[in-house]
């Protein structure tokens, strides 16, 4: 064989290809047709575990007026909703607790009237779940214009619903967690000035249940 003859031949086969190559890679292609394939997958749902719930038992409630022996004042009674908190977990970490807060909006009525949530305070109760000493309701937070009802404390609980009041909670998830459901109310009051504008007033109050984690 001519060895010269095949390292060209051998040489130009190369430079051949190359060019081939690279002719294919600029070319354009023409779109003939599509089809589409629709992917399906059943995902099924995992085994429940449980959860840590609120509900109440109503969105509303109305106060209506009480006598009081004090000519200067006026005094509107009412009950919160029936609120139940459920805890159906299977596995609960260590040291987690729960606590229910509540918060009322200023009570407005048509032309801009408005009565403060300072003068709205309530007295939690809670209604069942507490037999095991797991659970516990709020103190009481009265309205602004009455005197405090918590002795000597200086900072006094006549603050109303202004701010966030407890009003019920665990100290230890796990150790509440045989009992697994509590529910809890609070009597309302709203206390006024005998110089209040009459009108229809009405405000909200916002309940909220957090969890927590000692240190």
């Amino acid at each position: 064989m001519n060895k010269k003859g095949f390292i060209a031949r051998a040489a130009v086969g190369a430079l051949g290809g190359a060019l081939l190559i690279g002719g294919a890679g600029a070319a354009i292609a023409d779109e003939l047709g599509d089809t589409d394939v629709d992917v399906n997958v059943n995902i099924e749902a995992l085994p429940s575990v449980g959860a840590l719930t609120m509900s109440v038992a109503s969105g509303s409630t109305s106060l209506t007026e009480v006598t009081t022996a004090d000519e200067d004042f006026r005094e509107f009674t009412g009950v919160l909703p029936t609120v139940t908190v459920t805890d159906d977990r299977e596995e609960i970490p260590a040291g987690v607790f729960w606590y229910v807060v509540g918060q009322s909006t200023d009570l407005t009525a048509a032309g801009n009237l408005t009565i403060g949530a300072e003068n709205l305070g309530w007295t939690p109760a809670l209604l069942s779940g507490g037999d095991d000493g797991s659970a516990y309701p709020g103190d009481q937070t009265v309205p602004a214009l009455d005197d405090p009802t918590n002795g000597p404390n200086p900072t006094g609980n006549n603050v109303g619903l202004e701010g966030k009041e407890l009003l019920a909670g665990v100290l230890d998830s796990n150790d509440a967690r045989p009992t697994g459901e509590w529910t809890a109310n609070a009597a309302l009051k709203l206390k006024t000035e005998k110089t209040v504008t009459p009108g229809s007033y009405s405000g909200t109050i916002t309940l909220t249940l957090w969890e927590g984690l000692d240190g």
